[in-house]
């Protein structure tokens, strides 16, 4: 399977047609002051169909393999090996990011490798094209996260990062919930192969999208994150090791790994429950599980990244700790279903604190080093295992000792998050920060 790069490679890479004047410049153009609209809003929209664009594998995928009759072993392996290339991808994306000259070259190559497996997905479902597919999606979803984080902090600058961050947040959920609809509904109306030809269709207008960010306005010193409104020196970075050996960030990797642990098995074990407790109603209620968390993110994202802006990121991140915490202790307690679907609000708040936050802490502890898509690779390894330890330990607990139990356990996780947060995790927010640009 290959992909035809290189006119893509123009695409981006060319510089918008400008009026020009007298001859070659031998030094690049200094970076606007602030990011036109254009650029902030070819962002919006190349986040919200990258969301939805990849929403149309995970689920999807064992839905459709079933319907092509293949074995619940084959189809375990597939996603297995697959989220085992997400997560030895992290590391090695985020430093191919903090290596390029271009990180919206970077996101278009990712893009359509990601364009590429839904049509071979959808095209050949046979094994060794389905999971060279698997891998290929899970490798380019590694290196998204950091080049849309990179391509953030490159326009804006750390001062206004949070504000950004917290609109990336908006329209990643916006664009989850709507590529969960149009998939369900293609897949509903056309078949199950149909879902994958609209994942590999949405690419066309995110492309589009990430053709509106204008390249000059991307500061490659910035998305890298070294020292802002110095001149470029990209390749000027700090030793791996010693980003590696940071104390902060190692803390922030183990209070998000503590995050995960505590959160990623409690949807799926609440699933299992809904189906026993109330069968009648339980897809609606599982769905109202999935879509009522999204827009609780898409309208507080925003607030968080402003809030953490203003009175910093450890209170935020305290929040987050205690909220996922509630949530299994009220999951344990409560029978009646639909109170258990209004218990599921909290996980849209947790979901927005991380995901807005995440980036924006590691931003901070690594300015001025030039290893920022790195240290995101490092966090989003604690990521990979926090959620894979995480199922495994509530299935083993709920099957040996029942479910409340298992929610507990996973309530208590939070709680040595919080902690940690508590005890260890400094509060990253520069002493004095100068009015933020609008992001």
């Amino acid at each position: 399977m290959v992909v035809k790069s290189a006119p893509l490679m123009m695409w981006l890479t060319t510089p918008d047609p400008t009026p020009q004047g007298g001859g070659e410049r031998t030094e690049p153009d200094p970076v606007p002051a602030k990011p036109s609209q254009r650029s902030l809003r070819g962002l919006d929209w190349f986040v919200f169909f990258v969301s939805t664009v990849l929403t149309g594998f995970g689920p999807f995928v064992a839905v459709y393999l079933t319907s092509q009759h293949w074995t619940q072993l084959d189809i375990g392996l597939v996603l297995s090996i697959g989220g085992l290339a997400s997560l030895l991808g992290q590391m090695p994306s985020g430093a191919l990011v903090d290596a390029a000259r271009s990180e919206r070259l970077v996101a278009g190559l990712a893009v359509a490798a990601t364009a590429a497996s839904a049509l071979a997905l959808g095209l050949w479902p046979i094994y060794p094209i389905v999971q060279v597919a698997s891998v290929v999606q899970a490798l380019a979803g590694c290196v998204l996260g950091p080049a849309i984080a990179a391509i953030s902090l490159g326009l804006v600058g750390h001062d206004g990062l949070g504000e950004r961050l917290g609109r990336n947040a908006r329209f990643a959920s916006l664009g989850t919930g709507f590529g969960a609809a149009a998939m369900g509904a293609s897949g509903y109306l056309l078949g199950d192969r149909a879902v994958f030809f609209v994942a590999a269709a949405f690419v066309l207008p995110g492309l589009f999208a990430l053709r509106l960010i204008e390249e000059k306005e991307v500061d490659p010193e910035r998305a890298h994150g070294g020292i802002e409104d110095e001149p470029c020196r990209h390749h000027h970075a700090v030793p791996v090791l010693s980003v590696i050996r940071n104390r902060a960030l190692l803390i922030f990797a183990a209070c998000v790994l503590l995050f995960q642990l505590a959160n990623a098995a409690m949807l799926p074990l609440l699933a299992g429950i809904l189906t026993m407790r109330s069968s009648q109603w339980a897809t609606a209620l599982i769905a109202a599980c999935m879509i009522v968390p999204q827009l609780i993110v898409a309208l507080v994202s925003p607030w968080v990244g402003r809030s953490a802006q203003r009175i910093g990121r450890r209170p935020l991140l305290l929040v987050g700790m205690a909220v996922v915490s509630l949530r299994g202790i009220l999951f344990a307690s409560l029978h009646n279903p639909f109170l258990l679907v209004a218990v599921q609000l909290l996980d849209g708040i947790a979901a927005a604190v991380f995901t807005v936050l995440t980036p924006f802490i590691i931003a901070d502890i690594t300015r001025g080093t030039g290893r920022f898509n790195l240290s995101l690779g490092i966090v989003g390894t604690g990521t990979g295992i926090g959620a894979s330890l995480s199922t495994t330990a509530a299935g083993y607990s709920s099957d040996h000792f029942g479910s409340p139990v298992a929610f507990l356990a996973l309530a208590a996780f939070g709680a040595a998050g919080l902690l940690l947060v508590w005890a260890a995790m400094p509060e990253t927010r520069p002493p004095k920060q100068p009015y933020a640009r609008k992001a």
